[in-house]
């Protein structure tokens, strides 16, 4: 019988498009050689540039899916994305402490859709800062995201070093600040933490429109990890494979847009 993959859990949210969130964790960490297991977090009516509707899920039933889950299964990574409100983040707090025993965590900290949707409501903040990222291993910020956790703009390759710096010592924790947003034909990343900065880039893709990129990339991240890569390997992997997944993009015709881009998360 084959060796079974390494079970890696996504605490994310739900959404219906499956570009992004608990869906775009689940073929990531597929790909990238991890079982897939998942705790609901939200469920948001979407779809790529668009946000209708979020409903949270109950503080208690977050937790009890990550106990069930840690009970049954040999866990050997995880990643948060999307978490909701206070009482959300504090209950994965409350059962990561409890439950994981000292695993590796991404935390991808979602606040904000590609469309513009706020995903995180503004006491969750205080929360997520004060409470879970002090538990990550990884801390995955976009530039907007950098730019609230850090309470400066962040816009250059020079700022994106220093916030990353200054985050990963705050927090005590390694910190990858994405660079999707930046200008010019490089799409670059940088790594923060005690062993000094990397930055990992790829030939940025022009006109490609999609989402899910951020909770793709902590995904694989943690897949990685679970696999026993060492953390920058770990990036350097991720940071490959969402670029595939950008370069082998699905297209459909859409009314609203125009066109409707999709991540192909199993890019050949």
């Amino acid at each position: 019988m084959a060796l079974p993959p390494s079970p890696v859990l996504t605490i994310a949210g739900s959404d219906c498009s499956a570009g992004a969130g608990i869906q775009a964790d689940m073929k990531a960490i597929t790909a990238n050689g991890g079982y897939a297991l998942t705790a609901l977090t939200s469920v948001v009516s979407e779809t790529p540039g668009l946000v209708s509707q979020i409903r949270f899920l109950d503080a208690d039933f977050i937790a009890d899916q990550i106990r069930v889950l840690f009970g049954a299964f040999p866990i050997r990574a995880a990643k948060t994305g999307m978490l909701g409100g206070s009482e959300q983040v504090l209950a994965v707090v409350r059962a990561w402490r409890a439950h994981a025993g000292g695993i590796p965590l991404v935390v991808d900290p979602v606040m904000v859709a590609t469309s513009g949707g706020r995903l995180l409501k503004d006491d969750a903040v205080a929360a997520l800062c004060e409470e879970l990222l002090p538990l990550a291993t990884l801390i995955t910020p976009n530039m907007d995201e950098a730019e609230v956790l850090w309470g400066r703009a962040v816009t250059t390759r020079d700022e994106m070093a220093e916030c990353a710096t200054e985050l990963a010592a705050r927090f005590q924790t390694h910190v990858l600040v994405k660079g999707g947003h930046l200008a010019g034909d490089a799409a670059a990343d940088v790594l923060a933490g005690r062993e000094g900065l990397s930055w990992h880039e790829t030939v940025r893709t022009p006109g490609v429109h999609t989402h899910g990129t951020g909770c793709t990339c902590s995904s694989a991240i943690a897949a990685c990890l679970a696999g026993g890569m060492d953390l920058r390997a770990a990036v350097t992997a991720a940071k490959k494979y969402v670029s595939s997944a950008i370069i082998q993009h699905f297209a459909w015709p859409d009314a609203r847009v125009g066109v409707l881009h999709a991540l192909n998360h199993f890019p050949k």
